[in-house]
């Protein structure tokens, strides 16, 4: 979960989480028990658990999520926008930019595969926070080192969430390597599960470069498969 000040002094939190007490009491006190928070963003599709949690807790913030958060969930009060859409996307674009993989499932059948999601840059600091379709591997002390970590990394399903269709596998990369040069500044990643991940030793397009090189087995794999 990332919250964001606004330039007005009203918030956007991304990502629900159902928090303990003492952050729970942390966020309220930065945004007036909740009533600063104009909205909730819930960019990864297959992350609904929380959702219930936040919604009781801010339920006059529109929650905003993907097109699955409302088959999953429809006995919350989503917002009828989608974020997945360019039009929701544009309804915040004085502080976000916004990407959506190419090449990958978006909503896999699989439930397991969580490729797909809506990245979030946030223009004014160049934190990234993402939901699972880059991650970082933390490497244990001893071993780094040897291998100095943690390391930027694709989702390890990205073979079962690639389009079964020639040319997704470019499609990918195109987009990854796009991403790259497009939010080149970007020092921060905050990701799912894992935390805050800081390029202190690589640029943005360093650390994109090697996790398409780490990938490059199961790119070339499926674009043997498929064309």
């Amino acid at each position: 979960m990332s919250l964001v000040r606004k330039p007005g002094g009203t918030f956007i939190l991304i990502d629900s989480y159902e928090l303990d007490k003492s952050d729970q009491a942390e966020l309220m006190a930065l945004t007036e028990d909740g009533a600063l928070i104009e909205a909730v963003l819930n960019v990864h599709p297959f992350h609904t658990i929380h959702c219930k949690f936040i919604q009781d807790i801010l339920p006059h913030a529109r929650l905003i999520g993907t097109r699955r958060h409302h088959e999953q969930a429809p006995h919350l009060q989503w917002d009828p926008d989608v974020i997945e859409d360019r039009a929701t996307q544009s309804q915040f674009s004085d502080i976000f930019d916004f990407s959506i993989p190419s090449g990958v499932d978006f909503i896999s059948d699989d439930d397991s595969v969580h490729v797909g999601s809506v990245i979030v840059r946030h223009r004014e600091t160049d934190i990234v926070h993402v939901d699972d379709t880059l991650m970082f591997i933390d490497l244990p002390s001893l071993v780094q080192k040897v291998v100095p970590g943690p390391k930027l990394r694709f989702h390890p399903k990205l073979a079962d969430g690639l389009e079964k269709r020639a040319g997704a596998a470019d499609d990918y990369i195109a987009w990854a390597r796009g991403l790259a040069r497009d939010w080149a500044d970007t020092k921060i990643i905050c990701a799912a599960h894992k935390g805050i991940y800081r390029l202190t030793d690589e640029t943005f397009v360093e650390a994109i470069d090697k996790a398409l090189e780490h990938a490059s087995d199961t790119l070339d794999k499926h674009r043997k498969t498929y064309g």
